[in-house]
Protein backbone atom coordinates (compact mmCIF):
# COMPACT_ATOMS: atom_id res chain seq x y z
CA UNK A 1 0.00 0.00 0.00
CA UNK A 2 1.07 3.55 -0.67
CA UNK A 3 1.13 5.62 2.50
CA UNK A 4 -1.96 7.82 2.77
CA UNK A 5 -2.69 10.31 5.58
CA UNK A 6 -6.37 11.08 6.21
CA UNK A 7 -8.26 12.76 9.07
CA UNK A 8 -9.28 10.52 11.96
CA UNK A 9 -12.65 10.86 13.65
CA UNK A 10 -11.26 10.95 17.19
CA UNK A 11 -9.29 14.09 16.36
CA UNK A 12 -12.51 15.93 15.47
CA UNK A 13 -14.41 15.09 18.68
CA UNK A 14 -14.34 17.10 21.93
CA UNK A 15 -12.47 15.34 24.71
CA UNK A 16 -15.70 14.99 26.74
CA UNK A 17 -17.73 13.48 23.88
CA UNK A 18 -18.99 9.99 24.87
CA UNK A 19 -17.84 8.57 21.53
CA UNK A 20 -14.36 10.00 22.10
CA UNK A 21 -14.23 8.66 25.64
CA UNK A 22 -15.23 5.19 24.45
CA UNK A 23 -12.68 5.26 21.62
CA UNK A 24 -9.88 6.22 24.03
CA UNK A 25 -10.82 3.27 26.25
CA UNK A 26 -10.68 1.03 23.18
CA UNK A 27 -7.28 2.47 22.24
CA UNK A 28 -5.98 1.40 25.65
CA UNK A 29 -7.16 -2.13 24.81
CA UNK A 30 -5.46 -1.99 21.41
CA UNK A 31 -2.23 -0.72 22.98
CA UNK A 32 -2.36 -3.59 25.48
CA UNK A 33 -2.91 -6.21 22.78
CA UNK A 34 -0.10 -4.81 20.63
CA UNK A 35 2.20 -4.43 23.63
CA UNK A 36 3.00 -0.82 22.74
CA UNK A 37 3.23 0.65 26.23
CA UNK A 38 5.16 -2.34 27.56
CA UNK A 39 7.72 -2.04 24.78
CA UNK A 40 8.06 1.74 25.10
CA UNK A 41 8.42 1.52 28.87
CA UNK A 42 11.09 -1.16 28.55
CA UNK A 43 13.08 0.83 25.97
CA UNK A 44 12.89 4.11 27.90
CA UNK A 45 14.11 2.24 31.01
CA UNK A 46 16.97 0.74 29.01
CA UNK A 47 18.10 4.13 27.68
CA UNK A 48 17.39 6.29 30.75
CA UNK A 49 20.34 7.91 32.50
CA UNK A 50 20.35 9.74 35.86
CA UNK A 51 19.04 13.27 35.48
CA UNK A 52 17.67 12.75 31.98
CA UNK A 53 14.23 14.05 31.03
CA UNK A 54 11.48 12.48 28.94
CA UNK A 55 9.23 14.32 26.47
CA UNK A 56 6.14 12.56 25.11
CA UNK A 57 4.70 13.89 21.85
CA UNK A 58 0.95 13.44 21.46
CA UNK A 59 0.56 12.28 25.05
CA UNK A 60 -3.21 11.81 24.60
CA UNK A 61 -4.92 10.38 27.67
CA UNK A 62 -1.68 10.29 29.66
CA UNK A 63 -1.64 6.51 30.05
CA UNK A 64 1.93 6.00 28.84
CA UNK A 65 3.36 8.77 30.99
CA UNK A 66 1.49 7.47 34.02
CA UNK A 67 2.95 4.01 33.39
CA UNK A 68 6.49 5.40 33.13
CA UNK A 69 6.06 6.98 36.55
CA UNK A 70 4.29 4.00 38.13
CA UNK A 71 7.03 1.63 36.91
CA UNK A 72 9.77 3.86 38.30
CA UNK A 73 11.30 4.58 34.89
CA UNK A 74 11.51 8.30 35.65
CA UNK A 75 10.36 10.80 38.27
CA UNK A 76 7.31 12.98 37.69
CA UNK A 77 9.49 16.11 37.54
CA UNK A 78 11.44 14.58 34.63
CA UNK A 79 8.36 14.08 32.43
CA UNK A 80 6.64 16.45 30.00
CA UNK A 81 3.72 15.72 27.68
CA UNK A 82 2.48 17.76 24.72
CA UNK A 83 -0.97 17.35 23.19
CA UNK A 84 -3.88 19.38 21.83
CA UNK A 85 -6.08 17.80 24.51
CA UNK A 86 -6.44 19.24 28.02
CA UNK A 87 -4.30 17.81 30.80
CA UNK A 88 -5.74 14.34 31.53
CA UNK A 89 -6.65 13.25 35.03
CA UNK A 90 -4.21 10.32 34.74
CA UNK A 91 -1.24 12.65 34.17
CA UNK A 92 1.06 12.73 37.23
CA UNK A 93 0.50 15.90 39.26
CA UNK A 94 4.17 16.96 39.31
CA UNK A 95 4.77 16.23 35.62
CA UNK A 96 4.51 19.05 33.07
CA UNK A 97 1.68 19.20 30.54
CA UNK A 98 1.78 21.52 27.51
CA UNK A 99 -1.56 21.98 25.77
CA UNK A 100 -0.88 22.89 22.17
CA UNK A 101 0.12 21.89 18.66
CA UNK A 102 3.46 20.06 18.61
CA UNK A 103 4.37 22.00 15.47
CA UNK A 104 3.88 25.33 17.24
CA UNK A 105 4.37 24.77 20.99
CA UNK A 106 7.72 25.39 22.65
CA UNK A 107 9.38 22.07 23.47
CA UNK A 108 11.42 21.78 26.66
CA UNK A 109 14.85 20.21 26.64
CA UNK A 110 14.75 16.44 26.98
CA UNK A 111 17.24 13.66 26.39
CA UNK A 112 14.55 11.10 25.46
CA UNK A 113 11.59 11.80 23.17
CA UNK A 114 8.81 9.23 22.83
CA UNK A 115 5.70 8.97 20.66
CA UNK A 116 3.01 6.30 20.56
CA UNK A 117 0.52 6.01 17.68
CA UNK A 118 1.00 9.69 16.93
CA UNK A 119 3.51 10.31 14.14
CA UNK A 120 1.38 8.57 11.50
CA UNK A 121 -0.96 11.58 11.60
CA UNK A 122 1.62 13.70 9.76
CA UNK A 123 2.54 14.13 6.11
CA UNK A 124 6.26 13.97 5.20
CA UNK A 125 6.75 17.76 5.33
CA UNK A 126 5.31 17.94 8.85
CA UNK A 127 7.41 14.95 9.96
CA UNK A 128 10.49 16.80 8.72
CA UNK A 129 9.43 19.80 10.84
CA UNK A 130 9.03 17.57 13.89
CA UNK A 131 12.46 16.06 13.37
CA UNK A 132 13.99 19.54 13.06
CA UNK A 133 12.35 20.56 16.35
CA UNK A 134 13.92 17.82 18.45
CA UNK A 135 15.53 19.34 21.56
CA UNK A 136 19.23 20.08 21.33
CA UNK A 137 19.91 17.66 24.18
CA UNK A 138 17.87 14.83 22.66
CA UNK A 139 19.89 11.63 22.52
CA UNK A 140 17.16 9.03 21.93
CA UNK A 141 13.89 9.08 19.97
CA UNK A 142 11.62 6.09 20.53
CA UNK A 143 8.39 5.66 18.58
CA UNK A 144 5.70 3.04 18.12
CA UNK A 145 3.37 3.45 15.14
CA UNK A 146 1.11 1.31 12.93
CA UNK A 147 2.81 -0.96 10.39
CA UNK A 148 1.34 -0.44 6.91
CA UNK A 149 0.46 -3.91 5.69
CA UNK A 150 -2.78 -5.36 4.31
CA UNK A 151 -2.74 -8.22 6.78
CA UNK A 152 -2.97 -5.72 9.62
CA UNK A 153 -6.13 -4.30 8.04
CA UNK A 154 -7.57 -7.82 8.24
CA UNK A 155 -6.38 -8.22 11.84
CA UNK A 156 -7.98 -4.88 12.72
CA UNK A 157 -11.28 -5.87 11.16
CA UNK A 158 -11.23 -9.17 13.07
CA UNK A 159 -10.48 -7.42 16.37
CA UNK A 160 -13.23 -4.87 15.68
CA UNK A 161 -15.76 -7.66 15.23
CA UNK A 162 -14.64 -9.74 18.22
CA UNK A 163 -14.33 -6.81 20.64
CA UNK A 164 -17.37 -4.93 19.29
CA UNK A 165 -15.31 -1.79 18.79
CA UNK A 166 -17.10 1.49 18.14
CA UNK A 167 -17.51 3.03 14.70
CA UNK A 168 -14.94 5.72 15.64
CA UNK A 169 -12.27 3.15 16.48
CA UNK A 170 -13.12 0.95 13.49
CA UNK A 171 -12.78 3.90 11.12
CA UNK A 172 -9.63 5.32 12.70
CA UNK A 173 -7.90 1.94 12.84
CA UNK A 174 -8.15 1.56 9.07
CA UNK A 175 -6.97 5.13 8.51
CA UNK A 176 -4.06 4.67 10.93
CA UNK A 177 -2.80 1.49 9.28
CA UNK A 178 -2.89 3.08 5.83
CA UNK A 179 -0.88 6.02 7.22
CA UNK A 180 1.64 3.77 8.95
CA UNK A 181 5.26 3.06 8.15
CA UNK A 182 7.60 0.33 6.91
CA UNK A 183 11.37 -0.02 6.77
CA UNK A 184 13.33 3.19 7.22
CA UNK A 185 10.45 5.46 6.12
CA UNK A 186 9.95 7.12 9.51
CA UNK A 187 13.56 7.95 10.43
CA UNK A 188 14.11 9.17 6.87
CA UNK A 189 11.01 11.39 7.00
CA UNK A 190 12.12 12.80 10.36
CA UNK A 191 15.54 13.65 8.93
CA UNK A 192 17.39 11.27 11.26
CA UNK A 193 19.72 9.94 8.58
CA UNK A 194 22.77 10.79 10.69
CA UNK A 195 21.43 8.91 13.72
CA UNK A 196 21.80 5.24 14.57
CA UNK A 197 18.31 3.97 13.76
CA UNK A 198 16.72 0.58 14.24
CA UNK A 199 13.23 -0.25 13.01
CA UNK A 200 11.16 -3.40 13.25
CA UNK A 201 7.58 -4.59 12.90
CA UNK A 202 5.58 -7.10 14.93
CA UNK A 203 3.08 -9.76 13.91
CA UNK A 204 0.25 -7.72 15.44
CA UNK A 205 1.06 -4.61 13.44
CA UNK A 206 3.37 -2.43 15.52
CA UNK A 207 6.12 -0.47 13.75
CA UNK A 208 8.89 0.30 16.20
CA UNK A 209 11.74 2.78 15.89
CA UNK A 210 14.69 3.47 18.16
CA UNK A 211 16.91 6.33 16.99
CA UNK A 212 20.05 7.29 18.90
CA UNK A 213 22.14 10.42 18.39
CA UNK A 214 25.69 9.48 17.41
Amino acid sequence: MQRRVQPELLDTLPACDPAAMRSRRELRLINAIMGNHRWLTREVRRCMQPGWRVLELGAGDGALGAQLIADGVCESQQLTGIDLAPRPSAWPSEATWIKGDVLAATWPDAEIVVANLFLHHFEPAALAQLGARLPAKCRVFIACEPARRRRHLFQGALLSALALLSHVTRHDMRISIRAGFLGDELPHALGLDGWKCKTSTTFLGAYRMIAQQL
